[in-house]
């Protein structure tokens, strides 16, 4: 467990975005067990079921105004870490998607992120401060998931860049890419009967066991990881040349 939360300078602090459900929702759940005070960002609204939060503030990350409220109301205040887990699926099959050129993806994968990342670091504590962003493991590329796979591998470059920008001041960036998660996501009808293969353990990932991999980025033990994109794909990636042109012959890609 993380135990960013005992230490002498006061509360960890975490604003995590997507918290209503899935990956978001078991990361905010994961760290206001260790202790932290975390504030949730979400188009959906709070559940009784939802993590205890300290706050939970509704707003679609899509459109550019609502992230722009979001960041004023954040903005100032102290923050340990920010993790963006919001995200959207569409194939290229979904019309209104491919007729946009993607924007919706965009401006929530990576648009979203920058500026949040831009509003709370520089409140963040030198040498304690940590951004995790979700990307995917298509960001490697997935058949008829161009412009899904373009906005998650555009976050690598993200990280990367503002991780230079904040190396000095001992805050690190980092990327998880899960492979297909067993999340809401996966129910989504926008998702145009995307067929989700499930990965060679035998079994969809857990978003318990990303939102684990999230909290330990987030902790002491990982201060000097920055820069850095780790896929929790089941095994995903491992898959041979031969296997991969079968899956997409079959249009068989996950997440």
């Amino acid at each position: 467990m993380n135990d960013r939360s005992l230490k002498g300078d006061g509360m960890a602090t975490a604003l995590v975005t997507g918290a209503a459900s899935g990956i978001g929702y078991a990361v905010a759940q994961r760290l206001t067990q260790a202790g932290w005070r975390v504030t949730g960002i979400d188009r959906a609204p709070a559940t009784p079921t939802s993590p205890a939060l300290h706050d939970h503030i509704v707003a679609d990350l899509a459109d550019h105004e609502a992230c722009a409220r979001v960041c004023r109301a954040v903005a100032g205040q102290r923050w340990t870490a920010l993790v963006h887990a919001a995200g959207v699926m569409r194939s290229d099959a979904h019309q209104a998607t491919w007729n946009d050129g993607g924007t919706e993806l965009w401006a929530v994968h990576v648009a979203a992120a920058a500026r949040l990342a831009d509003t709370v670091t520089p409140t963040m504590t030198d040498g304690a401060g940590r951004i995790v962003l979700v990307s995917s493991r298509a960001a490697q590329g997935r058949a008829g998931r161009m412009l899904y796979a373009a906005s998650k591998s555009a976050l690598d470059g993200l990280a990367r860049s503002l991780a230079l920008d904040l190396v000095a001041r001992g805050i690190t960036v980092n990327v998880v890419a899960p492979g297909a998660t067993d999340t809401p996501m996966l129910a989504d009808p926008d998702r145009a009967n995307a067929t989700v293969a499930v990965p060679p353990i035998g079994r969809l990932v857990t978003a318990g066991e990303i939102a684990g991999t999230v909290a330990f980025l987030l902790g002491p033990d990982a201060g000097s990881i920055t820069g850095q994109t780790l896929y929790q794909c089941g095994g995903a990636s491992l898959a041979s040349g031969a296997t991969l042109l079968k899956r997409v012959q079959s249009n068989r890609e996950d997440v």
